[in-house]
């Protein structure tokens, strides 16, 4: 938002500025006219006393000069020769010493000594020039010097429009803005997952009549968020319910499975083994439903107390062996630092497993799963950094931000020879964020995909000898999907 309030408050100010700048010299444009204007003017006056003066001299010498009765030069005159020279000066008139003449062909004004006069060229009969000098009252305001008229005139009235100007935009602006922040604030919290997040009205319940277009944006914006989430939670909601009701049909299957084995011939065997491993995957992906509801509907993890997970990953490892024994490639684990960390224990090591998990799935034939655990300070923060990498296919870079999506799999096809169900890495996700961390994913540079995790420590962490467990060797090949 900085970088759009600094856009309308530069525009708005400059253009507050600018009006007053124009505006302010067509007013100095209209006070102090131009030469042009100014000798138009003069044709009825100024130019009127200069030939009324002249023709005075010429007929009575400077005693009819310094008769002005019929001339209204109230702070005097004075006539010039070609040289500059006083030639005849009315008594009231101020001195001119430092009046260099220059006979211009049209009215001009000037200061000299304190006083602002108009020096105006004037032909004798005789063809004799002369230059007419008429002092102008200080009663009338007075024409400023010729070098920057406006910023004399707008000092400083300038800088006081420019500050107050300043002033009103910053405050339009902060009226624009503040709802746009809190508007972006809330849309943040709804990406994130908080489904209640609201913006604060200023006229809550109020028509659309009687609001502005920002609280007609807010009042829409918590209609969306408000449908959002009961959408949301009647999906939630159905989701938990159709995953309870299943629960009941499945155990009465898994009893009628046991009764057809007991009572069944040998030919049936291979039908029901199927039917075994079918249901069994039908009570996991039950199970696994069940979860990330429960973890969907939690703003934060119940229960927090400190859990050390160096001892969750060991007390996973064995498990973890187990699978890897089977499936003939090795299971790795290095430790470098004790990392406590406030969380529920039981949330954690499913999250923790599911990630392994999918590791061990996904990795290829007599390669290693690594597991390694360091602390680091990230942003001025400690942090646990868990990180399990595989040797597997990886995952393209175009699906990286995706695979923790629930029932997300890179497998549109979703065949059972392609790996889970989608939701292990979903719930791992859910349970990072609940404990305040975040996790991601990397593909490796040489193949494989590493998922990084990271966790606020709490305390201090503890350097540690390395500890590495190992199961090897030989093996069979792996799919090509995650979930």
């Amino acid at each position: 938002m900085r970088g759009l309030f600094l856009k309308i408050f530069t525009i708005l100010w400059l253009a507050q500025s600018l009006i007053f700048v124009i505006s302010t010299s067509l007013i100095v444009r209209q006070r102090f006219p131009s030469p042009n204007i100014v000798s138009d003017a003069l044709d009825s006056n100024l130019y009127h006393n200069a030939s009324s003066a002249l023709q005075a001299y010429e007929a009575n010498g400077c005693s009819g000069f310094m008769d002005n009765t019929k001339r209204n030069e109230p702070s005097g005159a004075t006539l010039l020769d070609e040289q500059g020279q006083t030639v005849c000066s009315t008594p009231n008139a101020p001195g001119l010493d430092g009046l260099v003449p220059h006979f211009p062909d049209r009215a001009d004004g000037r200061q000299v000594n304190n006083h602002y006069v108009w020096l105006i060229p004037v032909t004798a009969a005789n063809d004799t020039r002369y230059e007419y000098v008429w002092f102008q009252p200080p009663s009338l305001s007075q024409r400023p010097p010729r070098p920057g008229p406006l910023l004399h005139f707008a000092f400083p009235q300038l800088p006081v429009a420019i500050a107050v100007g300043g002033l009103t935009t910053f405050v339009l602006v902060l009226l624009f803005s503040r709802p746009l922040i809190r508007l972006r604030k809330a849309a943040r919290q709804l990406a994130e997952g908080d489904l209640s997040a609201r913006v604060e009205e200023s006229s809550p319940g109020g028509s659309h009549a009687q609001t502005d277009e920002l609280q007609g944006l807010t009042h829409d914006f918590n209609h969306m968020a408000e449908r959002l989430e009961l959408l949301v939670g009647a999906q939630r909601l159905l989701l938990r319910d159709v995953s309870h009701e299943l629960r009941s049909p499945l155990a009465r299957l898994s009893v009628a499975l046991e009764l057809a084995r007991d009572e069944g011939s040998p030919a049936l065997e291979s039908y029901l083994d199927r039917i075994e491993r079918e249901t069994q995957r039908l009570n996991q992906l039950i199970g696994q439903l069940l979860t990330l509801s429960s973890m969907e509907a939690l703003d934060r993890a119940g229960n927090f107390e400190p859990v050390s997970l160096n001892q969750q990953i060991e007390r996973m490892i064995p498990d973890a062996e187990y699978e890897a024994q089977q499936r003939h490639f090795a299971i790795k684990f290095l430790a470098k630092s004790e990392c406590i960390v406030a969380g529920n224990a039981e949330l954690l090591y499913r999250a923790i497993e599911n990630v392994v998990r999918n590791a061990i799935r996904y990795t290829s034939p007599n390669t290693v799963v690594d597991i390694r655990l360091t602390a680091a300070n990230g942003a001025g923060h400690p942090s646990a950094i868990l990180e399990v990498s595989d040797e597997g296919p990886g995952v393209p870079e175009q699906e990286l931000g995706h695979i923790f999506r629930p029932f997300y799999r890179v497998d549109t096809a979703r065949s059972p020879e392609t790996g889970g169900f989608g939701v292990g890495l979903a719930i791992a996700e859910r349970t990072v964020r609940l404990h305040g961390g975040t996790v991601i994913a990397i593909n490796r540079p040489h193949g494989g995909l590493t998922i990084r995790i990271v966790l606020p420590l709490i305390g201090s962490s503890i350097p540690r000898s390395e500890h590495a467990t190992d199961a090897s060797i030989q093996g069979t090949t792996s799919s090509s999907n995650r979930g």
